[in-house]
């Protein structure tokens, strides 16, 4: 039995098969092989640079040169940054990790944006100061039109954004300017008027609320915070400070502020 199998071995035909099942598996692990380092760019790297700080233009123009891809991950609210500035990136930067990529990666990028939303609450019927302070607590700059009305005097009729209606719940910019049109029934008796030039907003509330007027403003375009407000200083108002000239109470002042004191030319 052991011979016939010995002979059979060593006859040609079976020699042949085996070698032509060698030879099959091994042209099948050599384009294995060949496929896997086709297809995973085997030996390829691809410095990833450092992307924080530029431009999210010029870092995607930057990444497709590489043969690489990008994703924007997100946008963050960093008003000291210029818009759509880099300010993080994944991967990281090769001279960081130490780690190479190869072409197709695709490098996460997070962008500055210097608009941060905010809702807008409902101010109508409220009286213009509370609405003032509301809109001062969620960084909103306002403006006011006073509208003829009998009743509801000092009362907010209606709240705007650019031209338009707006409604409580809908997110605006930070720093945007909301139009108050408030009601308004009586003059009020004739008062001098202060000269506010190089008060602050705590000093003008003060007078303001001596003198009983409620219907003021500040506008403060380099102001980012109500710290920013609090520590800045008026430099011109509406109406114009002129020596010895009144005003009523119901006359609708506009302060105007700067955070840059230097800035401010105080009258003689």
């Amino acid at each position: 039995m052991f011979q016939k199998i010995k002979n059979f071995v060593l006859t040609k035909h079976f020699i042949k098969h085996v070698g032509l099942v060698i030879l099959f598996y091994l042209v099948l692990v050599f384009a294995t092989v060949l496929y896997l380092d086709f297809s995973t760019n085997h030996g390829e790297k691809i410095v990833v640079p450092n992307l924080v700080g530029m431009n999210g233009e010029e870092a995607k123009k930057k990444i497709e040169e590489l043969d690489m891809q990008y994703q924007i991950l997100d946008s963050i609210y960093n008003p000291k940054m210029p818009e759509g500035t880099v300010i993080e990136q994944l991967v990281e930067p090769t001279a960081i990790s130490m780690v190479h990529v190869k072409s197709g990666r695709i490098i996460g990028l997070r962008l500055s944006k210097k608009s941060q939303l905010v809702e807008m609450p409902s101010l109508v019927h409220k009286q213009l100061q509370f609405a003032e302070s509301i809109l001062e607590q969620r960084g909103l700059n306002f403006s006011i039109q006073y509208r003829a009305t009998s009743e509801a005097n000092g009362s907010v009729l209606d709240q705007r954004y650019r031209g338009r209606r707006i409604k409580e719940g809908e997110r605006i910019p930070i720093g945007a300017v909301v139009t108050l049109i408030v009601g308004q029934n009586d003059q009020g008796e004739p008062i001098a008027l202060p000269n506010f030039v190089g008060l602050s907003m705590a000093d003008a509330r003060f007078i303001m609320d001596t003198l009983g007027v409620s219907s003021y403003s500040f506008v403060c375009p380099d102001c980012n915070s109500s710290q920013d407000s609090l520590a800045a200083i008026i430099f011109s108002q509406t109406p114009e400070f002129i020596e010895g000239s009144t005003v009523f109470k119901s006359t609708q002042f506009i302060f105007s502020m700067k955070r840059n004191v230097s800035d401010i030319e105080n009258p003689e």
